[in-house]
Parts: C-alpha cells; sequence; structure tokens
C-alpha cells in the first residue's frame, strides 16, 4: 500500500515545489510576512500549502492534515489521529529568502506518533529524496532512483562530519561538536541537513535548539529507511510525534553507530 501512496505524494511534492520556484523567480513578487513568532512567511509558502492540502484532503485514504500554515488543530481532537499527513510546505523559508536554493518540501505519513513514509523534495535541483517503511530510502533524480545508505561511524572516530545548519547554531550545540575529535563541520540549510546522513556525506547532526513536527518528519523516514536515526537529545529515545506541544525536544540525528 504505501508504494502507491508514497508516488502520489512524490507527485504532489514536485508540483508545489513548481508553485513555489514560481514565487522563486519573481522578484517582483518576492514579498515577506511574519508570523507571531517572527518567523518568516512568503507567497511561497501559502502557494506550496494550498496545493498540498488541497491534494492530499482528495485521497482515497482520506487521512487529517497537519501542516505548519494551516490552522492547528487543537490536541483534544487530534490526541486520536493513529495516521494523518505533516506538512511543512516550504522548509527552509530564510534559505529561500536568501535565495541559496537550500529549501524544500517536506510531507511524511505519521503512523501511531512515528513517520512512516516521507517524501522531501528539493525545487531547486529537481531532487527528490523519499523513504517509507518495507521499501526502503531513496533519491530520485531525472526519473532514476538511487538506494540510499546512511555510513557507519564511532564517536571516538577523528574527523567526523557533523552537519551544521546555516540559520541556527548556539553553545550547546558547539559543545556537542567540541565532543570529536577534529571535526569536520558540514553546513546546509533546511531539511537538508538530514539528508546528508541518509546518503552517507555526513555522520551526525545536533540540533539544540527548537524545531517543529513538520520540520523533521519526512526527513526522519528517510533517514531512518536509511540506515540512520533521530533520537531525542536527553532520553536518547526515537523522536516521536503528535504531542500536546508540536515542538521538538532537542534531538540527535545520526548515521549507524559502529559496533
Amino acid at each position: 500500500m504505501l508504494r502507491e501512496i508514497v508516488e502520489e505524494v512524490i507527485h504532489i511534492a514536485v508540483d508545489a515545489g513548481e508553485r513555489i520556484l514560481e514565487v522563486y523567480g519573481d522578484e517582483a513578487s518576492f514579498d515577506v510576512e511574519f508570523k507571531a513568532d517572527e518567523s518568516p512567511l512568503t507567497r511561497a509558502d501559502k502557494a506550496a500549502n494550498d496545493l498540498i492540502v488541497g491534494r492530499l484532503g482528495k485521497m482515497d485514504i482520506g487521512y487529517p492534515i497537519i501542516s505548519e500554515e494551516s490552522k492547528e488543530v487543537p490536541y483534544p481532537e487530534r490526541k486520536s489521529y493513529r495516521r494523518f499527513w505533516l506538512v511543512d510546505p516550504l522548509d527552509g523559508t530564510k534559505e529561500f529568502i536568501k535565495r541559496n536554493g537550500e529549501f524544500t518540501v517536506n510531507i511524511a505519513l505519521i503512523e501511531d506518533g512515528h513517520p512512516i513514509l516521507g517524501v522531501v523534495h528539493v525545487p531547486v535541483s529537481s531532487e527528490t529524496y523519499y523513504g517509507a517503511e518495507g521499501l526502503g530510502a531513496f533519491q530520485r533524480n531525472d526519473g532514476s532512483d538511487t538506494i540510499l545508505k546512511a555510513s557507519h561511524y564511532s564517536e571516538s572516530d577523528t574527523g567526523l562530519r557533523v552537519v551544521c545548519s546555516r540559520s541556527h547554531i548556539n553553545e550547546d550545540t558547539q559543545a556537542y561538536i567540541d565532543r570529536f575529535e577534529q571535526p569536520l563541520k558540514v553546513s546546509k540549510g533546511s531539511s537538508l541537513k538530514f539528508l546528508l546522513i541518509a546518503s552517507g556525506k555526513a555522520d551526525v547532526y545536533p540540533r539544540m535548539g527548537p524545531t517543529m513536527e513538520w520540520d523533521t518528519g519526512a526527513a526522519q523516514c528517510v533517514l531512518e529507511q536509511s540506515g540512520g536515526e533521530v533520537l531525542q537529545a536527553d532520553t536518547m529515545e526515537p523522536l516521536t510525534y503528535n504531542k500536546e506541544s508540536l515542538l521538538n525536544p532537542f534531538f540527535i540525528a545520526r548515521a549507524a553507530l559502529r559496533q
């Protein structure tokens, strides 16, 4: 069942990416608003969200939707959701505004608090990353799929490739990085940080700062299906979804630890 669903979701994500690129290429309409938490919002966020929510809503399976740009569903209502869509129509709005291309479309299917399907589309490069339980993880480029496999590492290794955000880094993150011997910092925006690990191009991504569930769900699924994992920094348990607060705890995304 997930095989058929993932192909439909890929098409939706790609079409949303086209909507985003229409705005990205039109500087005359490149207006930026700010939400209540002072995070930026563009016309591209709204256009992509409308397309994704509309198309997911028309699918036969009829799962409810939680999206960054849609009105938040009250917890007493959504706590009964067993399966639901989790959407970030434009992850990396700051990167979009900077025009560096490092932004993505993210669509995840959550079941019992865990992502079982994830699609991450990169509009500027036309690459799509996807994963689903029982299928594995893949990168699609020009219609061709490549299997994604995370690397293996030990925390005692010299020169570990540590992913850092272009827009967010703080003392806690730096302290985590300083645990390693001669770490190599790799900068990337949006959910592309997870995909570096899923592609075997990085080893660990410590996020000691705020993120929301829609920021991570799709990319977590891709990384997990490639052999990696995303763990809460305090408990080292898997990152879970549909909590009363949609704010994620600090987490560590990483490749497989070498035994």
